[in-house]
């Protein structure tokens, strides 16, 4: 699949849902809980499985999930148990930036 910035995801498997922040020119494979994302069609997506046991991370609300690397950005809408992943590898939280020194 090839994201587009703005373009809402849902998991397949748990209550997962993101929206891409940033997105690189190419496809890529988004999962959560080791099952590809979807967009939602029309509502809510159907959960028709359960997450992988070695994918149950969790997602946390409000966060972003970042790989610079790639270039791809997901800010979390709702959480959920899985663990979310770009080609296979888990994307780890994006961390605060630090404000200007007030000297």
């Amino acid at each position: 699949m090839k994201p587009r910035v703005g373009q809402m995801l849902a998991s397949t498997v748990d209550t997962t849902t993101v929206v891409v922040v940033r997105a690189p020119g190419g496809d890529l494979e988004i999962t959560c809980g080791g099952a590809v994302m979807t967009e939602p069609g029309g509502g809510e997506a159907a959960t028709t499985g359960v997450p992988a046991p070695e994918r149950t991370g969790g997602s946390l609300l409000g966060k972003r999930y970042a790989d610079e690397g790639l270039g791809v950005e997901l800010l979390c809408t709702k959480a959920g148990p899985g663990t979310l992943a770009v080609n296979g590898v888990p994307l780890a939280v994006k961390g605060p930036k630090p404000l200007p020194a007030s000297d």
